[in-house]
């Protein structure tokens, strides 16, 4: 094996492969990338059997990368990541000789390191489903970083540590809950899917692909099987397994009415809450007490050993019911933190019942948070 590439497209295409190493892996050649050359280009692959990432760059009509002789080879992830990153030259040469001996080197620099055999990697598929699923790259990123968060991190019920992605011809609707709280985005696929599909992806996963992927990168193709699910976009795999277990019923646990809706800025109810919630402690859960007065917003938190604190702020209401409510500071806020929107609408059904959290600038999410008893 032998290629001269630009620094630049080996690092990035390295940068995204690394995300699926493991440093705790029991399995040895999992701690490293495997670098399969052929005549079209550089494959390269990374797995840790929980999630394989495998990236191909290109060498056709590509005159930053020329292929000298082809040929595979695995070598240390957190070796070759580190070489190519600190090398200052344009341009790298990697060599393998003497099958196993792999030279790394640029005008002034020279890395010998011992690879492993090609034969030793376990054999991955990512084999790729006839029925295709396609969300838009920015619309993908969205769903995680809006519900992504309110995903249990309790390994003791597995099934609500992973996003629910439940396809119905051309719905596709995402939720996550920890049993505290709910957050739910409802987007239109511009095409129907030939089959409905109701899974649980790990939501570490999926947020470590969403961040190796730009807004700009087309369509996030969606290949699902009935354990595993693979992303594709544009030269990028992306395999992770699926979560068994069936995901609980959360539309019961959104309210179908509210007796008391508040409208107010965003930032500023966001701000509010932020500034309240200084004065409580963790093991309080950063309970803060909403309270409202006509049109006026009182929210207070209060602490035996740290003090209390108390703010108002102007509100709209659509009708002349008052409420008192307790919940967490923390959980409202990552609620509100999903929202890209001007203003938000909340919704109250009761003292003890699920506060939503909507906004009519954007109709595709839903945030539910539930109320914590003070009494």
């Amino acid at each position: 094996m032998k290629l001269t590439i630009k620094k630049e497209l080996l690092l990035n295409a390295l940068n995204k492969v690394s995300k699926a190493i493991s440093t705790k892996n029991l399995i040895p050649v999992l701690a490293g990338v495997k670098f399969d050359l052929k005549k079209k280009g550089l494959i390269l692959t990374a797995s840790d059997n929980d999630i394989t990432i495998q990236t191909t760059i290109d060498a056709t009509n590509n005159d930053d990368f020329r292929i000298e002789e082809e040929g595979s080879i695995i070598i240390q992830g957190k070796y070759i990541l580190d070489i190519v990153r600190k090398l200052p030259d344009k341009y790298i040469n990697i060599e393998v000789f003497d099958e196993l001996k792999i030279l790394i080197y640029t005008e002034n620099s020279e890395f010998n390191l011992n690879g492993i055999s090609e034969s030793e990697y376990p054999n991955i598929g990512l084999e790729e489903s006839k029925k295709k699923v396609h969300v838009k790259a920015s619309v993908f990123k969205d769903i995680v970083n809006q519900t992504a968060f309110a995903a249990s991190n309790e390994e003791s019920k597995p099934v609500l540590t992973g996003i629910n992605f439940n396809i119905v011809g051309d719905v596709l609707e995402c939720n996550s809950t920890d049993s505290y709280r709910l957050a739910r985005k409802v987007v239109k696929l511009d095409s129907a899917s030939e089959e409905n599909y109701n899974i649980v992806i790990p939501s570490h996963n999926i947020l470590e692909f969403s961040r190796i992927i730009d807004d700009e990168d087309g369509d996030v193709e969606l290949h699902i099987f009935n354990n595993k699910i693979l992303f594709k976009i544009g030269n990028l795999k992306f395999e992770s397994r699926l979560i068994n277990g069936t995901y609980p019923n959360t539309s019961n646990l959104l309210p179908e009415e509210s007796y008391l809706v508040v409208s107010t800025n965003l930032n500023a109810f966001y701000d509010v809450i932020d500034r309240v919630s200084i004065l409580t402690s963790d093991k309080e859960k950063n309970i803060v007490t909403l309270e409202t007065k006509g049109d006026i917003l009182v929210l207070k938190s209060s602490s035996v050993e740290i003090g209390r604190v108390e703010e108002k702020m102007p509100i709209t209401k659509n009708n002349n019911e008052d409420i008192k409510i307790s919940f967490s500071a923390k959980y409202m806020m990552e609620a509100l933190k999903s929202f890209s929107t001007e203003t938000v609408d909340i919704h109250f059904v009761g003292e003890i019942k699920p506060i939503l959290i909507k906004s009519s600038e954007d109709e595709t999410l839903t945030q539910l948070v539930l109320p914590i008893r003070t009494y």
